[in-house]
């Protein structure tokens, strides 16, 4: 078993979680389902990282796989909220940019479970 809170990058997602629910909250009324769905794509990366540092290795990737869908998942969904409107531009790029930081080092770390 790992401990998932050594995990930088399971740190930087509930970070991240945080950012997202503060941004977030002004438009929670109203606009529910995209707001609902970005805060639930985000709440499920850390998740499922400290879902995967319970078993073998076998399950740790296909637990950071899903962390990285999730994570592809939110940036797809930021983009839309900033397309329509629902967050500003430079607050959903600024959250892409803090997503697309944690895919790269998610990718990174399912190539060494490879390995």
């Amino acid at each position: 078993m790992r401990d998932f809170r050594k995990l930088q990058v399971w740190a930087d997602s509930i970070d991240l979680v945080e950012r997202i629910y503060k941004s977030t909250e002004p438009y929670s009324e109203g606009r529910g389902r995209l707001i609902d769905q970005i805060r639930k794509s985000a709440v499920s990366i850390p998740s499922n990282i400290a879902e995967g540092c319970r078993g073998s290795l076998k399950e740790l990737r296909y637990f950071m796989s899903i962390s990285l869908g999730s994570a592809f998942e939110l940036e797809t969904q930021l983009l839309i909220a900033g397309r329509t409107g629902i967050l500003t531009t430079p607050e959903s790029s600024s959250l892409i940019d803090q997503v697309q930081s944690i895919e790269k080092r998610l990718i990174v770390y399912i190539r060494k479970i490879d390995a």
